[in-house]
């Protein structure tokens, strides 16, 4: 399985793309937007603010191939900063992002510690081969200051108010937590998102 961890200077690439090898997958980490003639699914990692993201992105020339490729609805997996580029801008910046899910990531409430920092527990709301072989309720690690709500939502988290932790719209997936910071159930997770990819 040929994967895509695309380098645009705020990823977590080395721990991602490890996972990812753990669990039989064959990674190439790259800013070279040509990788996608070749991968079969692209992952999209992410630790920082939105706006930088965004601009990294374009400064790359990786954010207009990244949009065909999602409208395209071919496999993707976002993870964190990832799952909230997907949406159509944030309240942390003034930047767009990809707009493939409606709405705007917001901020945590101020009667929590923000950011969140690490474990909580993931409640399934819609039946997804993400999640595959994972029980439900079980605990994922988290680290986020913003929260997206989807109707495409897969996966449920509380942290003072409910929020998307994971949603799915058709071949696209993506995670508000991180699964390769997350024991055996991130792996299994990462495990399903390639066997999905593979068929």
């Amino acid at each position: 399985m040929d994967i895509w961890v695309v380098d645009y200077g705020l990823g977590n690439l080395r721990s991602v793309s490890k996972a990812l090898e753990k669990v039989g997958a064959r990674v190439s980490v790259s800013s070279d937007s040509r990788t996608l003639n070749e991968a079969k699914a692209v992952v999209l990692p992410g630790v920082g603010a939105f706006d930088s993201a965004v601009k990294n992105l374009k400064e790359l020339c990786l954010y207009q191939p990244l949009l065909d490729y999602l409208k395209e609805d071919k496999p993707f997996l976002g993870i964190c900063l990832g799952f909230q580029l997907l949406f159509e801008g944030s309240e942390e910046g003034k930047e767009r992002g990809f707009g493939i899910i409606p709405g705007k990531n917001l901020r945590f409430p101020e009667s929590v510690k923000i950011p969140q920092i690490g474990w909580n527990k993931v409640t399934y709301t819609k039946e997804s081969p993400l999640f595959a072989s994972v029980r439900n309720g079980s605990y994922f690690y988290f680290v986020h200051s913003y929260y997206g709500v989807s109707e495409t939502e897969i996966g449920r988290a509380e942290y003072g108010i409910s929020f998307t932790a994971a949603l799915q719209k058709g071949n696209i997936f993506a995670t508000q937590f991180h699964p390769e910071k997350s024991g055996d159930v991130g792996l299994q997770l990462l495990s399903n998102f390639c066997e999905y990819c593979q068929h």
